[in-house]
């Protein structure tokens, strides 16, 4: 990974998308797996707004373990990784596709979550806000928490039916497009519009670096391809 941490070293602004292979260094399970929450009963009416609104209770028991169980689980390695960049002023933002909150929890100060997150959660009825925190208190007792106005509280996720963050993407888009190395870790960029953000960011002359499992659609177009994420978070936190 030589090229890599050379490139690193010379980068005045490096940019970041993380996806799942990020996540199941931690042990979280990866939505797609084979322990999956799309191998669930009724897996494609959990995020799907339509479903939510008729039945929340499908979405509520659906992510009961991986939602609302994520408090359990610790940043893994690459998560410390990307924290360590930022703290030597070389990574200037990181742009994720997953909802498990750990990015801000290693410390990054600038996260784009363009999926969405259970960070916040609306009412569906009066708009009013509670935590991910409040919404554990409040499932303590209800498996579908409630409003005072009797709405249902969803979380800040982006359903299917639903528009992407409008200001997690600008920013993401921002950060690709500003960025002389773009990092891609544990994403096989088949989701878009998130798989867009390496493209742009090659498009604005940066260098690409993929770290992931399986081959992806842009290996041919990058600096350098390696697919072992615990090695690339080693060989960073060695820095």
């Amino acid at each position: 990974m030589e090229k890599l941490v050379e490139a690193l070293k010379n980068a005045k602004n490096v940019g970041c998308l993380t996806g799942a292979g990020v996540s199941t260094l931690c042990g979280i399970p990866d939505f797609r797996g084979p322990q999956g929450l799309y191998q669930q009963k009724d897996a494609e009416r959990i995020f799907d707004v339509d479903w939510f609104d008729r039945d929340p209770s499908i979405y509520y028991r659906g992510c009961s373990e991986l939602v609302y169980g994520l408090a359990r689980y610790e940043p893994g390695p690459v998560h410390k990784a990307l924290k360590r960049l930022e703290d030597l002023g070389k990574l200037r933002g990181v742009a994720t596709q997953n909802i498990d909150m750990l990015h801000q929890k290693a410390g990054s100060s600038r996260v784009y979550e363009v999926h969405g997150s259970p960070i916040l959660h609306h009412c569906r009825r009066c708009g009013d806000e509670k935590t991910f925190a409040q919404i554990l208190e409040m499932r303590k007792t209800a498996e579908v928490p409630r409003c005072a106005c009797g709405g249902v509280y969803k979380p800040d996720i982006t359903f299917f039916g639903e528009m992407l963050p409008e200001a997690a993407f600008a920013g993401a888009q921002r950060l690709a497009l500003a960025s002389d190395v773009f990092l891609v870790l544990g994403t096989s960029l088949t989701v878009y519009p998130a798989a867009g953000l390496p493209e742009l960011a090659l498009r604005a002359g940066a260098k690409l670096f993929i770290v992931n499992a399986q081959p992806t659609g842009l290996d041919g177009r990058a600096a350098g391809v390696y697919r072992d994420l615990a090695a690339f978070a080693d060989r960073i936190l060695a820095l």
